[in-house]
Parts: C-alpha cells; structure tokens; sequence
C-alpha cells in the first residue's frame, strides 16, 4: 500500500509562537524548488498562518491559534478546475500545483473554500503549500513546519502505515477535519478547536471568600459532567455544543444548592455566583 501523508493540529498544545510559519517562510520564501513550486514572495503569501481565536468577555478571556495550511484533501476542488493536469494529487496524498503548467491559471485560486491558495502576480502563479514534498523526496521525514513545533501541536505521518504516530493518535483521538461541511476528504485534521464555554466564579456569602473545591455539575444536550472549582473559586465547562440549553449546578456541604440556566448563543459567563447557608 502506498503512503498516504497527513498531519493531526491539536489546538490545545498550539501556544501561538509562529514556529511554524517562520519555518516555512524560510525553506520557501526567495527559494524556488524546481519541479515543486515557485519561490514564495517575500509578503503577501501565508503558506502555513495562524489564525487567533478570542473568545469570552473581560475578564473570562481565552485566546486559541489554529494553524491553517493546504489540506492535501482526497477530492481537491483545485485540481477538478485546474487546465492541462497543472494541479494533480500523488501518490503519496500531496497535492502539487505544477509550477509551469499552471502558469495564468488564476481561476485554481478561487478554487479553494479554506482560502489557502494564493495568487503571484509577478509570476502569473497560483502557490500553496507542498507540505515540503522536495524535502521529504530528500529522505527527510517531516515537512519543516513540524520539524519546528516546540509543543508538539504539529503530527505528520503516513496515514495508511497503522503503526505510524498520526494512525495511532487517529484512532485514539478521532480528530476532524475543520469544515467537514466541504466534504473534501481533508488530510490536515484537528483536535480540540475551541467551542463554546460556560465558566462563573462561586463565592461563600458569609465570608465573602472564594469557594475552594466546590462541586459544580453540567447538564445538558444528553450529557453531565462535574468539576470542582479551583483557588479562585473559578470553574470552566469547555467544549460545549453552541445555541444549547444547559444547566449548571452549584452545591456545597453547608450551603444551599444553587441551579443555574445557560444558553451558548456564545461563551456564557454567569459572573459571580454566591452561596447561602
């Protein structure tokens, strides 16, 4: 069976550092690949970019990144309207913009729902990323972006060798495409894109201080989970379907049970919450 080249983002392990967004602008930017791709221009093209997701209201802010490169899918909407095989898929998964055949080829730009495809003017060239095919036709084993990443957020390997480290973190974790809207057999999955949250802040009444290792229980859209809250009294339900009902409860030994009702139209907080005896 031949390769098949992935790669699984946790956006968990993601700290935003641009890692890999300045790998790739330095094994691409000024230095074409001959049979690969042209040079990437000194601005205006992101291969691999990261974009950052704030989410919440002050002072329960969090911010995510999520790296965004070339899906290499399995149903590429560029190669279906590239002319004359100037965009083709190999063996192994990448998928290739011919750098001399797709030449005026403009229309392969738009092409693209993830809007990962850009357009050289200089040189009348649509470019991508090649998840650094010339580096892995080398013997190398991973494209640079991942060599780079620090926190391991970055996992490349082949998707049809069962014992590779992306096969078994597939099974494991299940990751997802993006968009699975697109239904284009994306190769680039993700763990752990930020979804809706419900946090609040519980405090004791009586003595007006933050309530340590209270139990606090999420209901809601066929699921319950518990947590307790942390030194600040703070607690976070993550991962949470949006336009949802849920509810929370609050219950402390001494003190009144406390329920509360939650809809993630966006990121709730209930602000703060105090206890009664």
């Amino acid at each position: 069976m031949s390769k098949k080249y992935g790669i699984v983002i946790d956006v968990a392990k993601c700290t935003g550092c641009y890692a890999c967004f300045l790998a790739c602008k330095d094994e691409n930017c000024g230095e074409a690949h001959p049979g690969y791709t042209e040079a990437q221009p000194m601005t205006g093209q992101y291969w691999l970019n990261i974009t950052e997701v704030e989410r919440g209201t002050f002072p329960k802010v969090k911010i995510s990144h999520i790296p965004k490169l070339c899906n290499h899918c399995d149903n590429p909407g560029c190669m279906q309207m590239a002319e004359n095989g100037a965009v083709y898929k190999r063996d192994d998964g990448i998928v290739i913009i011919d750098p001399e055949k797709a030449v005026g080829q403009k229309q392969i730009v738009n092409t693209c729902p993830y809007r990962v495809i850009f357009w050289n003017e200089e040189k009348q060239l649509p470019q991508k990323c090649d998840l650094c095919a010339h580096f892995l036709d080398q013997g190398f084993e991973k494209p640079r972006c991942v060599e780079m990443c620090p926190t391991g957020a970055l996992v490349f390997g082949d998707l049809n060798d069962p014992n590779s480290e992306i096969s078994k973190l597939v099974a494991e974790k299940k990751p997802y495409p993006l968009r699975p809207e697109f239904e284009l057999g994306d190769n680039v999955l993700y763990l752990n894109v930020p979804k809706k949250f419900i946090t609040g802040t519980v405090i004791y009444k009586d003595t007006d201080q933050c309530a340590k290792d209270v139990k606090v229980t999420l209901k809601g859209n066929g699921v319950e989970q518990s947590l307790e809250t942390d030194v600040f009294g703070d607690f976070w339900f993550e991962g949470l379907e949006s336009k949802t009902d849920y509810t929370v409860e609050i219950e402390a030994e001494g003190y009144k049970k406390v329920c509360l009702q939650a809809r993630t139209m966006k990121d709730v907080d209930l602000g703060e919450i105090f206890l009664e005896k």
